[in-house]
């Protein structure tokens, strides 16, 4: 459930960016719906809410939700100021290099791979294992980043696409790989 809503912006910026933009009326007010900035401004709200509520539930933001909500709204918010989506395609590429960055940092911070922090309470595998998937994950989010940045300059009627579900698409896949790993060292152990 909790990956579930941290799709729910992603999903609702892709609805609105694909809707052909229109007046909408909502009492006295009128607003465009439809395309990147009417988008731009249904993520921000949507994160800031969906975000918002984890916080106030749980009192913090995991770190991840953290770099996230405040990608979208610097993001969001210069695309919108300036009204240039530029500055929104450059969002994805840099949180997934933060990423890249804090794991492979955790290699050399603590006693632990972040890998080994989200996903240790739940599997015990050898530290060489858990370095060579913390860096694999390294490498996953680096050449994620550059595809995401690659496809939002190079095609630009598909970035989009590729943004909420190529990305979607590639992780599912690099976790399937990930767990194929993980069990072929499970069933080594218990042999």
């Amino acid at each position: 459930m909790k990956q579930i809503i941290d799709f729910v912006p992603l999903i609702l910026f892709f609805i609105v960016y694909k809707m052909d933009p229109g007046v909408v009326s909502l009492g006295s007010y009128e607003f465009e719906l439809g395309g990147p900035f009417s988008a731009t401004l249904v993520l921000m709200v949507a994160s800031i809410v969906i975000y918002g509520s984890l916080f106030i539930k749980n009192r913090h933001l995991e770190k991840s939700h953290a770099i996230t909500l405040a990608a979208v709204v610097l993001f969001g918010g210069m695309t919108l100021a300036f009204h240039d989506e530029n500055f929104l395609k450059w969002k994805a590429p840099i949180v997934n290099w933060i990423f890249a960055v804090a794991f492979l940092g955790s290699q050399f911070i603590g006693e632990k791979t972040l890998l080994e922090r989200m996903m240790g309470h739940a599997l015990t595998l050898p530290e060489d294992i858990w370095l060579k998937m913390n860096i694999s994950w390294v490498i996953f989010f680096i050449l994620l980043g550059a595809a995401n940045l690659f496809v939002a300059f190079t095609f630009h009627d598909m970035w989009v696409d590729f943004k909420v579900f190529g990305s979607l698409i590639l992780t599912f896949l690099f976790v399937i790989g990930q767990f194929l790993v993980i069990s072929k060292h499970i069933q080594t152990e218990e042999k």
